[in-house]
């Protein structure tokens, strides 16, 4: 049992931890309902068109957390507003903004010394580096993202599953999804400065999706969701430690990997029955 517990005695690794469960636990409330509406290439478009905005923010030397905010704002409200053209899908105009914004930071990053370093951390994090304040600010989003969860948890289950029952029962689908988006928005705002955008997302979809194999009712979801999240973090921080690997992109793969572990038991019992 000393392999489990020894990382956990070093304090950073304490932090890391702590991080990833307050991550895993935001990311499974926002994560189920992206699951459910089918959202997840929104949510990808999210998490890497911040780009530009912490680009722009690093090189001018502000909070890249305010140029994160600033992108995630713009990329929400183009996909509001395009949302409502009728020529083309969602998922074409999602791409075309995912697209025009990532090339665009990528390109303002490229102007930068320090290209490769920037985009590493921008992806994967140092989770391994996080600090008081950065688990303050964590502990603050998830806090926001519960309440709204918690709140608008009737119309967000009702649009879900039929928008236009929704729109009978007066539970007003506009204002909901612009809430979801809201939630995706915060959480993976408030994650990727200290996990990265891949950690953010993998905690995001891949829990999530994992939970719908064994769960009917969307409480019992998030809750497994989140399990399976902490699953993930404790399993990559092990990973991380006594293999020497990146711990971001091993939390991530844990994640994944549990979501194609769950969808195996579950074909394997569907025969079985």
């Amino acid at each position: 049992m000393t392999w489990l517990l020894t990382p956990f005695d070093v304090s950073f690794v304490q932090r890391a931890l702590v991080a990833g469960v307050l991550v895993s636990v935001m990311c499974a409330l926002a994560g189920t309902w992206v699951v459910l509406r089918g959202m997840a290439f929104l949510g990808e478009a999210l998490s890497h068109g911040m780009l530009p905005g912490v680009a722009i923010a690093s090189l001018a030397g502000v909070n890249p957390l305010l140029g994160a905010v600033l992108s995630a704002a713009v990329m929400a409200g183009g996909v509001t507003v395009l949302g409502r053209s009728r020529r083309l899908s969602q998922d074409t105009l999602i791409g075309l903004l995912f697209v025009g914004m990532l090339a665009a930071g990528v390109i303002i990053v490229s102007h930068s010394q320090s290209f490769a370093v920037d985009l590493t951390g921008f992806l994967f994090g140092d989770v391994l580096a996080v600090g008081t304040g950065d688990l303050l600010v964590l502990a603050i989003a998830l806090g926001l993202v519960a309440a709204v969860s918690l709140l608008g948890y009737r119309p967000f289950a009702a649009v879900a599953f039929d928008a236009r029952k929704a729109q009978t029962l007066g539970l007003r689908p506009g204002l909901a999804n612009a809430l979801v988006l809201a939630l995706v928005t915060v959480t993976v705002v408030a994650s990727f400065r200290v996990v990265g955008t891949l950690l953010a997302f993998g905690l995001l979809i891949g829990p999530a999706a994992a939970a719908t194999f064994w769960a009917r009712r969307i409480t019992t979801v998030m809750v497994l969701a989140a399990l399976l999240g902490i699953l993930s973090t404790v399993a990559g921080l092990l990973v991380s430690w006594h293999w020497g690997t990146a711990a971001g992109a091993s939390i991530a793969a844990a994640a994944i990997a549990l979501f194609f572990l769950s969808a195996l038991l579950s074909a394997v019992r569907g025969r079985r029955r």
